[in-house]
């Protein structure tokens, strides 16, 4: 059988749930996850026969206590740990509870739906859902903040290279590390920027894009610090949120990648600082409310998994 991989590599969709189960100590745990895993395939499927042109698909991840818990093969995927937070000066990337996190997106959002109503069904008996989000296509993929996001994103062959692990853990090759962070912005302070403030935040002109040379960008840009060299990329699919009633607007950071080290780096330079306090100043707009890392197995070990 020909190794095949969860669907890390496409482009973020018009349309995305994103969910974060934790697990109960159950006796049913285990059955319950045999099913999730034919599900998560059968969901893919599904879709794909149903929609074609939908870009769905629904991606599962795995964190560190739940494979214990579930006793998943040993040795571990060898990146795979609870999430350690990186505290700077000011701003600290926080270490938050996940035991699986599910990425659903599609271009018809009713997909998305009930891919999500299907996958509750099934766990609500075993599991308690911690974080629910509704991203959202927001004009020409730009964030909240009115910046183009994801811009460095690999492209073509490279997305494979440096999304998914290759012959360095060969039992684990074809799967990906996945890190989540959910952003809440600052959207009263952000707005009292000027444009040309603020594009010096980012490091990028805020309507056309354009990264801003070396000489001028500054030092804590986001760009300079989180963008960590051409040989250190991950795959972003970060989505926009928000609640214009109650001024709840944020970014779900999502990235998925061959080795976890590079996504640490980068999270090093932002939050500490290179050097040393001189930390991203998106962050003083922008602060973390979470941040899990799970592993996202290929859809042969979920076929595995489901007996």
């Amino acid at each position: 059988m020909s190794l095949e991989s969860q669907n890390v590599t496409d482009y973020p969709n018009i349309n995305t749930i994103f969910m974060v189960w934790k697990l109960h100590d159950s006796p049913q745990l285990k059955n319950v996850f045999q099913r999730l895993c034919a599900l998560v395939l059968n969901l893919n499927n599904s879709v794909f026969n149903r929609f074609p042109d939908s870009r769905a698909s629904c991606v599962m991840g795995i964190g560190y206590e739940a494979w214990k818990k579930l006793e998943l093969p040993e040795p571990l995927p060898k990146e795979l740990a609870v999430f350690s937070e990186v505290k700077g000066v000011k701003h600290t990337a926080v270490s938050t509870p996940g035991d699986l996190h599910f990425h659903l997106r599609a271009d018809n959002n009713s997909i998305c739906f009930d891919m999500a109503i299907e996958i509750s069904k099934l766990l609500s008996s075993v599991a308690e859902s911690i974080l629910e989000i509704h991203g959202f296509k927001y004009w020409d993929a730009r964030s909240i903040l009115g910046f183009v996001d994801g811009t460095e994103n690999p492209h073509g062959e490279d997305r494979d290279y440096f999304a998914k692990i290759g012959d360095e853990d060969s039992a684990y090759k074809g799967g990906s590390y996945l890190f989540v962070q959910k952003y809440i912005h600052n959207m009263d302070a952000w707005k009292g920027l000027s444009t040309e403030e603020q594009e010096k935040v980012i490091g990028r002109s805020k309507e056309n894009d354009i990264e801003m040379s070396d000489d001028v960008k500054p030092s804590n840009s986001h760009i300079a610090l989180a963008n960590i060299g051409d040989e250190l990329k991950i795959v972003r699919d970060n989505m926009p949120f928000g609640s214009p009633s109650t001024n709840e607007f944020g970014t779900y950071f999502i990235s998925y990648a061959s080795t976890f080290t590079t996504v640490e780096k980068m999270l090093t330079n932002m939050f500490i600082g290179d050097p040393p306090g001189n930390y991203d100043r998106i962050l003083d707009f922008s602060t973390a409310e979470t941040g899990t890392l799970f592993f996202v197995p290929t859809r042969n070990m979920l076929d595995d998994f489901g007996g």
